[in-house]
């Protein structure tokens, strides 16, 4: 359900930014506030945890983001109001605003602020979805919903800080709103696939993945059957960390094991490359290290050295794509994982990658909303449906005129569990939008 609310409610919220406040059903003096810079917006996170419907947060505010007491008790309470007539207040908008709530297991409810100029609420309910997980993943969801610890708990929930922020800013990685894992293709990946399953049974876990800069490179079967969101939160936590040599981090699976944690190893192969292992109790990390490592991973140097430029590129350095494309970004509906990149022949050419990320992400949210909405069809199929899945479905957009050379083109594809977006040069004749990304998507068909 929506609500409209008077403008000048919000009329503090001047600016681009967006605030979270937490609310459960205790009180909790939390207080957290970073602000991030991307391009014109300033994104402004605060967070407090308070008792019985009271509200009281402190965030910090960047630029003319202002947000007083009131308005933010005043947000608090419409949702409570709509919810003591058994009504859910989901969203509303303003001339400059927009706001969305999310509840969780009748504990906690997370609000969200944006003055982002044409921002989805698709895009807001997985941030909030992505911020949940996140506590829920560091904390564990007893925590969250039974708190006995009010200090306790406060000390915890820092731990998630870092995960949180990350979220807010202008990360290079989409996972958080495609909700599938961030990949690389790397050049050599069967060497360094069967190193995984190897080193995987030699350490006594089904658990095990390299990530580089977020993305993961290779992972064992086990770590891909993992749930959402864990799939896409950990990787995202250790691309997210500071860097160190070796770490043995507590993580609870937000869908697989929300309650009773696990050990989420990582070690260090090269800068920004990382082995991780999600396991019990057993390895200690002094096992693992350096006598595993060096007669799993020496032998793959080579390698292991071609993935670090992958970050940026996430496709092989020989994979040849067509010149026009400026990014793109390649989702397996089923596997949930995606290949995400600006930067897809190096070049350094406006749009800015900032600005092709945000121009992708908001085409994302555009084509998932409107075009190509999620279809809970039955569990068989007739066969005409599958021949009807197995149809092409394309839109594209064109931004500024339609004139080659000028403005930048879009296009989205689908073909039966495949979704392709490509972000164009302003050379690439809009009458062959839809035949190059069919024939970029038959290209990278084999890589996902």
């Amino acid at each position: 359900m929506q609500r409209s609310l008077d403008s000048t409610t919000l009329e503090g919220c001047g600016g681009d930014g967006v605030f979270l406040d937490f609310a459960p059903k205790r009180v909790l003096g939390l207080r957290r506030a970073a602000i991030f810079e991307q391009g014109t917006a300033v994104y402004s996170l605060g967070m407090d945890i308070k008792l019985n419907g009271g509200c009281s947060a402190t965030p910090r505010h960047g630029r003319h983001l202002w947000l007083p007491f009131s308005v933010i008790g005043s947000l608090n309470g419409v949702h409570m109001f709509g919810q003591n007539l058994e009504m859910q207040l989901s969203s509303a908008r303003t001339e400059n605003t927009t706001v969305v709530w999310k509840s969780f297991h009748d504990s906690i409810t997370l609000i969200v602020l944006s003055s982002e100029v044409g921002i989805s609420e698709l895009r807001l309910e997985r941030l909030l979805q992505m911020v949940f997980g996140a506590m829920v993943l560091l904390v564990g969801l007893e925590e969250l919903t039974n708190i006995r610890n009010v200090e306790r708990l406060k000390k915890d929930l820092r731990a998630s800080y870092c995960l949180i922020d990350s979220f807010l800013g202008d990360s290079e990685l989409i996972g958080d709103l495609t909700q599938c894992v961030d990949c690389v293709i790397p050049p050599e990946g069967s060497l360094l696939q069967e190193a995984l399953s190897g080193f995987a049974e030699a350490v006594g876990t089904a658990f095990v993945s390299l990530v580089v800069s977020g993305r993961v490179v290779a992972a064992t079967e086990g770590w891909w059957r993992l749930g959402t969101p864990e799939a896409v939160l950990l990787p995202w936590l250790v691309g997210s960390l500071p860097p160190q040599t070796a770490r043995d981090y507590p993580v609870y699976l937000p869908h697989g094991s929300p309650t009773v944690p696990h050990r989420l190893l990582t070690l260090t192969l090269l800068p920004s490359l990382e082995l991780c292992l999600l396991c019990g109790p057993s390895p200690p990390l002094s096992q693992l290290y350096p006598q595993l490592l060096e007669r799993w991973w020496q032998p793959l140097l080579d390698p292991l050295r071609a993935c670090l430029p992958l970050g940026p590129r996430a496709l092989p350095s020989g994979f040849r794509l067509h010149t026009d494309i400026l990014g793109l970004l390649l989702l397996h509906l089923e596997l949930k994982r995606c290949l995400f990149t600006v930067e897809p022949l190096g070049d350094k050419a406006e749009p800015s990658p900032e600005q092709r990320r945000r121009l992708l992400r908001n085409f994302y949210t555009l084509v998932t909303s409107t075009h190509f909405p999620p279809e809970p069809g039955p569990p068989e199929k007739t066969e005409d449906e599958v021949y009807q899945a197995q149809l092409p479905r394309a839109c594209y957009l064109v931004l500024g005129t339609e004139e080659p050379g000028t403005g930048v083109r879009l296009v989205a594809l689908q073909l039966g569990l495949r979704r392709l977006l490509l972000l164009l040069s302003p050379q690439s004749p809009t009458h062959g939008l839809r035949s190059l990304a069919t024939h970029t998507l038959h290209a990278l068909t084999p890589l996902l």
